[in-house]
């Protein structure tokens, strides 16, 4: 072993040998040992390799618990390292470790970086300039429509859109992406073979087959056990440059991210809410104390580091800034019929067909109502919402 303190800068990274991803693998599944403690271990080694190969004594003078040091010392963790690596090779997934090259230098830079990502999908969108957008499982029609309008204006201009795959803002992040026909990256707190939500199997499913990436910092088979998710957080911000909320209760979980975002010297950006919604709560508060407010792609945008946007341009062949935001695209006039309803509708509160018949029968048929409603859908002026209730499509 080498002399090197557990404060010292980590060793530069290096492709990835077989043994030493079998040793990151080995201590990740040790029992009682977290990332912190397993970087500070293998920086007084002078392999990660090197674990299979000393004493029991000299684990434990690694300041590994006990349980950790015999679990290894036994040859049970390279067992289940070994066992593991068969897994991940079956799901078509890889893993990377904390000193490979292709290891995110982002990820590098918080203070607890997972020691080892198991990734499904293609693992150098994690070196891409990404924006995290994060926000409640429970939105209102407005948080839903503005959150899938930022992440595809965003997204058509190459800036990569990560999340959670949580229910709610986390999903719509998504399929904005998804609707651009760019990929996206969701991070996991299960394991990759574990879908969370069960009903994002489509999305998940989705997102692979567009590009994207699914990661995790959990072995196979990992459940989704509560405190999983609020750590998995510090990864959705520290493989971003920019965290973006949108709807988010007082006591909601985005305030973790947006607390990360803040720790990890991360741009904080938030989409503002009507101050009688409770999911306003959380966003609000934070363009009180300094967030940017943002309202369109260009909020963040211009918000940029130059050496990211000319990046971005350069990739997109200057198109982002020809194009116009999909909301300021000229639109076929209406029809009288299709006028009349879509006034009536709102992007920030959905109204029942019961509601809207009632309140249009002095002027409309409810075939002409119904007609109305199909064509303003088809042509994406509108949304239906479970329940068949209505939207302004922002």
């Amino acid at each position: 072993m080498n002399s090197v303190s557990p404060s010292a800068p980590a060793p530069p990274a290096t492709p990835c040998l077989e043994d030493d991803r079998l040793a990151w693998l080995a201590l990740t599944l040790a029992p009682g040992l977290g990332p912190k403690r397993i970087l500070d271990a293998v920086k007084l080694l002078d392999t990660p390799s090197q674990i299979f190969r000393i004493s029991l004594t000299e684990l434990e003078s690694l300041r590994l618990p006990a349980e950790a040091a015999q679990f290894i010392f036994d040859g049970k963790a390279r067992q289940a390292a070994e066992d593991e690596w068969s897994r991940i090779a079956a799901l078509g997934a890889t893993v990377l470790t904390y000193s490979c090259s292709a290891y995110p230098e982002r990820l590098r830079e918080i203070y607890d970086p997972p020691p080892v990502l198991w990734v499904r999908g293609d693992p150098q969108l994690l070196t891409r300039p990404a924006i995290a957008v994060v926000g409640t499982r429970h939105p209102s029609p407005y948080g839903t429509g503005i959150t899938e309008m930022l992440a595809r204006d965003l997204a058509g201009r190459r800036l990569l859109i990560l999340s959670g795959m949580a229910r709610g803002i986390d999903t719509c992040a998504h399929k904005g992406a998804l609707t651009a026909r760019m990929p996206t990256v969701a991070i996991w707190g299960t394991g990759l073979d574990v879908v969370y939500p069960k009903e994002n199997r489509k999305l998940a499913d989705e997102i692979l087959a567009t590009g994207g990436a699914i990661v995790s910092e959990v072995p196979l088979g990992t459940f989704p056990a509560p405190q999983n998710f609020p750590r998995r957080n510090r990864i959705i911000s520290g493989l971003s440059i920019a965290v973006l909320v949108v709807e988010a209760s007082e006591n909601s979980g985005t305030r973790v991210t947006a607390r990360c975002a803040a720790e990890q010297n991360r741009d904080l950006y938030a989409v503002p809410g009507n101050v009688t919604n409770r999911g306003s709560w959380t966003p609000n508060t934070l363009i009180k104390q300094g967030a940017k407010l943002v309202a369109t792609w260009e909020d963040v945008w211009e918000d940029l580091p130059s050496q990211v946007r000319l990046q971005l341009e350069a990739e997109a062949g200057g198109e982002s800034k020809a194009e116009s935001p999909a909301s300021l695209l000229a639109e076929p006039a209406l029809r009288p019929e299709e006028a009349m309803v879509l006034e009536i509708l709102h992007a920030d509160r959905s109204l029942q067909i019961d509601e809207m018949l009632e309140q249009l029968e002095s002027q409309l048929t409810s075939s002409e109502v119904f007609t109305a409603l199909f064509e303003l859908e088809m042509a994406g002026r509108i949304r239906q919402l479970p329940g068949k209730n209505y939207v302004r499509a922002l």
